[in-house]
């Protein structure tokens, strides 16, 4: 809750468009977002999948659209 607050004060968001690909906004037409993952990169079988080590900018932008979680199938 604190984190929506938060947001609504000026300047608290270093890019003002950060917020437009936030899960249910219109910039992810209202689904929520793509898998996150964090170090390590293998945890408990859990693996990061290749592309997003491979530091292909446009290839880790495609997986991320074609990941969108659809709230109404989940």
């Amino acid at each position: 809750m604190i984190d929506s607050i938060v947001r609504l004060i000026k300047d608290s968001i270093g890019d003002e468009q950060s917020h437009i690909h936030d899960s249910f906004s219109p910039g992810l037409d209202r689904q929520l977002e793509y898998p996150q993952y964090t170090r390590p990169s293998d945890f408990r079988g859990y693996t990061v999948p290749e592309v997003l080590l491979s530091g292909h900018h446009a290839k880790i932008e495609a997986w991320k659209q074609e990941n969108l979680i659809d709230p109404k199938n989940k």
